[in-house]
């Protein structure tokens, strides 16, 4: 889980200029305003003009220079490729104009989300004027261009993680200008983890200020304060407050503000109230917000996946890519990672692990841009490595399957892929495990939806024993516990502990460990507790106690079709068929399959030639767990026909049953995202592509 920031740019806030507005005098000259009760004839005095406000340019409602009104307007106008030639060519013509400067920096990073290149300009824009004090400043013509650079350049190392800087920047904005930025303060030290620092600043502000916006910012960094220990907190009442100063926060008009409706939602997590984290996920996706870096259909999508609600997971993917569409290219640059990770996780899921290995190997070679977020830059990289290698030995694992229709020399090639599979996970998985490597790390890893850090997901973490080691790990494991991380619930500490056992090879401590672990869970860690009944089955099965293995292992693949897959696990099963020589094909070709090992007590699995073509997972009392169907393609050969029933066959057993088309899985690579900027109204070009402020 991360707190985001409600930082924005610090932005200049001229007063509004009132406008005589002559026409409309004039015209009460020539035909004079009567009042409507009585006919009297009103003065011009008496004539209500209305306030008018002119439009701002960079924030400002007297900037004069006709270069800058023209990106200005152009940018109003969402003509974004106007406003960019624009900057272009007054930066080209007029190389020493820190408004050029600033202008062509402000276009590069709200249009195109370029930080690095806006960074330039902006670090030249301040070469340019470089005052020190108020008088310089008003004794030059270049003010207002010299503070707003200050205030970017603020803003833009904050997103770029560079806090010192940001803090720096902030400083100069006080000292020459005199501009209250107490309130900004208070998430550059969150990142930093000054924590003391940070809390004292926001106390501060809660103490000086009025303002509305600031107050709330000083509660959202006091919430995030709060959540830094690795035990619960005892009052939400900052965080409540970060939304609504009256603690009203379930006013509709509070639905609005998405960023902190997400956070409360992520706080909500963090204390195990998982429904009323949902409804505020619910309420903040109510209304589209360009503007947030928040997406709560990413935390939607999470949620619905944990609890094995796939057809909502599904429903969520799609909505979480209209939101990331409707995104500002400034957003889309600070979220994408995100994006990017939870797609992934999600094909993981469905069966789709080669895109799932894409996606998350493009997460982690993104840079970061995530200064808004309180979770550090590596632990971004450490979730994606681990997403990375889950997904490679997964895509092993299919390929595997594969490669049980085929005979040798059909399979040569698919061997061969094998081994880059094999170093493309292990690469990952030393990856992720040195990113993981710190005590304080783990410790904080191993709260339940620990606030703070970046989100993986509770039935993900438990990969993490295995790249740290069974004897680290238990030992991390034991000091969190002592320390809090599991006070909320023990069946988290069971969890961890019945996968250490596991991968120690210890039956009878996995079995007792996960019956633990599956009594005291949340009823909504679904997916958590299919992987601890998928070790207590193996277990089970080990020591020969056949039920209670079969038992598990149908609770396990009730809760998590593809969970046997990932862990690599054959499935026991008694395989009969129809006689048939198409059936004799078949079991042929399941009994090759990494997916079963055929034994008289497992689950039965039914070959049938006839009406039609099908496999089917059935109980020992013969209840249905999963079938799969065909027709006969009369065009091909029997061995086609009996290769594609197999595959076909693990594809939708181990997988969701979604049919995700070659389209739509690019779409989470964001190539309609690209298409969308292309050639859109606006031609707004596309950027390169836990808690937040």
């Amino acid at each position: 889980m991360q707190a985001r920031s409600h930082m924005q740019a610090i932005v200049a806030a001229p007063a509004c200029l009132r406008q005589s507005l002559c026409v409309l005098a004039l015209l009460a000259l020539i035909f004079p305003v009567t009042n409507a009760q009585n006919d009297i004839p009103l003065a011009i005095d008496d004539i209500v003009i209305p306030e008018m406000r002119l439009p701002l340019c960079f924030g400002f409602s007297d900037i004069t220079e006709i270069r800058a009104l023209e990106v200005c307007n152009a940018l109003n106008l969402k003509e974004n490729v106007k406003a960019r030639e624009l900057s272009e060519q007054w930066q080209r013509a007029e190389p020493n104009s820190p408004a050029a400067q600033f202008a062509l920096a402000e276009v590069l990073f709200t249009v195109e989300g370029n930080m690095a290149r806006a960074l330039f300009h902006l670090n030249r824009a301040e070469e340019l004027t470089g005052f020190v004090t108020i008088a310089e400043a008003l004794n030059s013509e270049n003010l207002q261009w010299h503070y707003l650079t200050l205030s970017q350049l603020s803003y833009v190392h904050q997103l770029m993680g560079d806090q010192i800087k940001s803090l720096e920047y902030l400083d100069k904005l006080h000292d020459i200008y005199g501009q209250e930025v107490e309130s900004f303060r208070g998430w550059p030290l969150i990142k930093l983890k000054q924590y003391d620092a940070a809390r004292a600043s926001a106390e501060l502000v809660l103490q000086d200020s009025d303002d509305e916006r600031e107050r709330s910012r000083a509660w959202n960094t006091l919430c995030a304060v709060e959540l830094a220990s690795l035990q619960p907190i005892e009052s939400m009442t900052a965080c409540d407050r970060a939304i609504d100063e009256d603690e009203n926060i379930a006013d509709a008009r509070n639905d609005f503000d998405t960023v902190y409706l997400t956070n409360a939602s992520e706080v909500s997590l963090s204390l195990l109230q998982i429904d009323k984290a949902e409804e505020y996920l619910d309420r903040a996706t109510r209304y589209l917000n360009p503007d947030s870096v928040a997406d709560p259909w990413i935390y939607k999508l999470y949620l619905t996946m944990n609890q094995s609600r796939f057809e909502e997971a599904r429903e969520a993917l799609d909505r979480m890519l209209v939101w990331r569409e409707t995104q500002e290219p400034i957003v889309n640059v600070m979220n994408r990672a995100e994006h990017f990770l939870v797609s992934a996780n999600f094909l993981l899921l469905a069966g789709y692990a080669e895109d799932a290995a894409k996606l998350s190997l493009t997460a982690l070679n993104q840079p970061d841009r995530n200064g808004s977020y309180s979770a550090d830059d590596a632990q971004k990289d450490s979730y994606a490595a681990l997403v990375n290698m889950m997904a490679n030995q997964t895509e092993y694992q299919i390929q595997l399957e594969q490669i049980a229709t085929m005979d040798f020399f059909e399979s040569l090639r698919l061997r061969l892929h094998l081994v880059n599979l094999q170093l493309d996970a292990w690469r990952a998985e030393r990856r992720a495990a040195s990113l993981f490597a710190e005590v304080d790390v783990l410790q904080s890893r191993l709260r339940p939806y620990a606030p703070l850090d970046v989100h993986i997901p509770e039935w993900v973490e438990p990969e993490i024993v295995a790249l740290i080691g069974t004897g680290v790990m238990h030992n991390v494991v034991e000091l969190a516990n002592s320390n809090g991380a599991f006070s909320l619930n023990s069946g988290y500490y069971h969890a961890y502990r019945t996968e250490i056992a596991a991968l120690q090879a210890n039956a009878s401590e996995t079995i007792a460990l996960g019956e633990r672990a599956q009594a005291e869970l949340p009823a909504q860690e679904a997916l958590l507790r299919g992987r601890v009944a998928a070790r207590m089955a193996a277990a089970h099965w080990r020591m020969r106690d056949y039920g209670s293995a079969l038992t598990q292992y149908e609770q396990a693949y009730s809760l998590d079709p593809s969970i046997l897959r990932r862990l690599g696990a054959p499935l026991p099963v008694e395989i009969v068929g129809d006689d048939s020589e198409f059936s004799a094909q078949v079991i042929n070709y399941l009994e090759r399959s990494p997916r079963f090992i055929t034994n008289s007590n497992g689950l039965r699995l039914e070959v049938t030639a006839s009406p039609d073509l099908s496999i089917c997972l059935k109980s020992r009392t013969g209840e249905i767990l999963t079938c799969y169907t065909m027709a006969a393609a009369t065009d091909q050969s029997s061995t086609w026909n009996a290769q594609q029933l197999t595959r076909l066959f693990h594809s939708d057993t181990f997988g969701l049953g979604f049919d995700i088309s070659k389209a739509q899985r690019s779409m989470l690579l964001g190539s309609s995202v690209i298409l969308s900027s292309q050639t859109n109204g606006a031609q707004q070009q596309n950027p390169n592509t836990v808690f937040s402020q």
